[in-house]
């Protein structure tokens, strides 16, 4: 089986759409067995940046051109020109989109991913091309596919109620755990209270500002809490308050973190917490547990999906909750411990090779589904 796989959202800053692409290259890469072994091609256009392809992805083929990502998708999503097949000069019997539009192709099985529908249910919260073309046109795109990917059992059921795409047309592949092995010991010292993630609204970064104000005030035992993640043009007003008193003396913004510090960066946190108003997954939750760090998150989206019973899940926009919960966590050695425990069992239940497998189930139903349909 030949596919192609757009892999232009991890070809700079990797975030978790980045992230999950790259990750799932890997994995396909490997071959959960000969007898559902691909040949995996990864497609990148950029006018400046070159896929330069590591180790994990030694074994794929690479097609790489030198258009401008916004002049090729305007050209997919509204022109539905070129074809990809036409346009690399070669066949697939697979092209997967990494995100919810249809990359065109004449022959091939068509498959999309969609990581939630934050895009359709508060458009407020998106910018630039997602929110100019993905409310207009996710539901056609997604009737027109030959598969739907999703991440998550709550991003499935959106899917399902709001797009109105049957179950039967669905394929869940969630996100696995990084090849990580737990620390050994919690960080020495006070260490830190993480937030990880993009700064953009639906991540509600303003609850757990709120959060450290009361703590603060309260004057509870209080480690620092570190930002990490690439802002956007809306966390101007997130930035410019831990900027001023009383959160300057305890906040530290460090910025978009790379793939190869992730891990060290985890380490040294006391806890997680993940305040989402919207997660599709919530990938953060994930590799903080694989380490061995206590999570406290939102009880919103798919965040109750990762983390189980792991930690607590607070109302999104319950302040005093996060505080109280952050309050435990880190003058608790008992409540971290045990929270810490539970996250690795339950970082133990998802694999890149289990969803490398479901993967490859779902490229083999997209191919039967576009063989029953025929040519467009």
């Amino acid at each position: 089986m030949r596919v192609l796989l757009d892999y232009r959202p991890a070809l700079r800053e990797r975030s978790g759409v980045g992230e999950y692409t790259h990750a799932l290259a890997a994995a396909l890469l490997e071959g959960p067995s000969p007898e559902r072994a691909i040949e995996l091609t990864l497609f990148s256009s950029s006018w400046k940046d070159r896929l330069q392809p590591g180790e994990e992805l030694a074994k794929a083929s690479i097609v790489d051109r030198r258009v401008p990502v916004r002049v090729l998708n305007f050209a997919w999503h509204r022109l539905e020109w070129p074809p990809i097949d036409s346009f690399v000069s070669e066949s697939f019997d697979v092209v997967h989109s990494m995100h919810p539009l249809l990359m065109p192709a004449r022959r091939a099985a068509r498959v999309v991913t969609i990581y939630d529908l934050n895009f359709l249910t508060h458009p407020e919260r998106t910018r630039g091309e997602i929110r100019r073309d993905y409310p207009a046109l996710a539901r056609d795109h997604a009737h027109r596919a030959d598969r739907v990917i999703v991440i998550s059992r709550f991003t499935a059921d959106q899917v399902e109620r709001l797009l109105e795409v049957p179950a039967n047309r669905i394929s869940l592949c969630t996100p696995g755990a990084p090849a990580w092995a737990p620390r050994a010991k919690p960080p020495g010292g006070d260490g830190y209270v993480l937030f990880f993630g993009t700064l953009e609204p639906r991540k509600n970064l303003g609850v757990l500002l709120d959060a450290y104000e009361l703590l603060a005030a309260g004057g509870k035992r209080l480690p620092p809490l570190v930002i990490a993640g690439r802002a956007t043009e809306q966390s101007g007003p997130w930035l410019e308050r831990i900027r001023r008193q009383p959160l300057s003396q305890w906040v530290r913004y460090v910025g978009y973190v790379n793939p190869a510090k992730r891990r060290e960066l985890y380490e040294g946190a006391k806890l997680l917490v993940q305040p989402s108003f919207e997660e599709g997954f919530g990938l953060p939750v994930l590799e903080a547990m694989t380490v061995g760090v206590p999570v406290v998150a939102a009880n919103r989206g798919a965040l109750p999906e990762v983390l189980g019973d792991a930690g607590p899940l607070i109302d999104a926009e319950d302040a005093a909750g996060f505080a109280d919960a952050i309050d435990t966590i880190v003058n608790d050695p008992v409540a971290a411990i045990s929270s810490a425990s539970r996250g690795l069992e339950r970082a133990r239940l998802f694999s890149w090779e289990r969803t490398a497998h479901d993967m490859i189930g779902a490229y083999q139903a997209a191919l039967k589904h576009r063989a029953e349909r025929g040519a467009d």
